[in-house]
């Protein structure tokens, strides 16, 4: 199946960009483009996009209320957004990661790069591996200013999800979890589908939130053993 793709950023230039190496990817294709947030959001809900590349600057309305309104609207199947941003706007980047994204890349990602997050996120899989989303989120949650209510308590998490949960916030795959704690890929993915359930989670991006803002890994945390 072909992924549809849009694309919103206030440079025309790089939403042409990004165009043509999307479109010169047989299973991909542009379904529309924005250059500011307002109209990104009404665009995306016109074109129901599988993937949304979304610049956190724009004007209007910028990406971080642009993926709020984009998520709050609901209902499967709803596209997934991918951040497009810079070092320099982690903050801003952080705040739509909790708005309901599923993950960063950076403006100058390489294009190959590029092309394989979008099937990533298309797949359903969040984009945390890169170590600038892992330090992105330690530091912002662990800011007394973004220490407010967690999205979602862990009183329900047993130990063992507890542990899949904390390996899920290092940036560990399936496979890799399961080769940590000598379990089968298939009894990962159940924990991993219980913890979204119990954590009322979108994706493995909003797990990674829950176990920061709860304390569960970081510098003031008790990690598992």
């Amino acid at each position: 199946m072909t992924i549809r793709v849009f694309v919103a950023d206030d440079e025309s230039l790089v939403r042409a960009g990004f165009g043509v190496l999307i479109d010169s990817d047989p299973e991909l294709t542009v379904v529309g483009e924005a250059g500011n947030g307002r109209e990104a959001v009404r665009l995306i809900r016109e074109s129901r996009p599988d993937v949304v590349l979304m610049d956190v600057r724009m004007p209007l309305l910028d990406g971080i209320e642009a993926t709020r309104e984009v998520m709050a609207d609901g209902g499967p199947p709803g596209p997934r957004v991918l951040i497009l941003t810079t070092f320099g706007l982690d903050e801003y980047a952080f705040g739509a990661l909790r708005a309901g994204a599923s993950g960063f890349l950076l403006k100058d990602t390489r294009p190959a790069e590029l092309l394989a997050a979008i099937r990533v996120i298309a797949a359903g899989e969040a984009l945390l591996a890169p170590p600038v989303t892992r330090r992105l989120i330690e530091e912002f949650v662990s800011r007394p200013a973004v220490r407010r209510q967690p999205l979602a308590s862990l009183e329900s998490v047993t130990d063992r999800e507890r542990e899949v949960l904390y390996l899920i916030a290092t940036g560990l795959s399936n496979a890799e979890i399961a080769a940590r704690l000598f379990l089968a890929v298939g009894t990962v993915k159940t924990h991993v589908s219980r913890l979204l359930t119990k954590l009322g989670a979108r994706d493995r991006a909003q797990l990674v939130i829950a176990a920061y803002e709860n304390g569960l890994t970081g510098g003031s945390a008790t990690t598992p053993a």
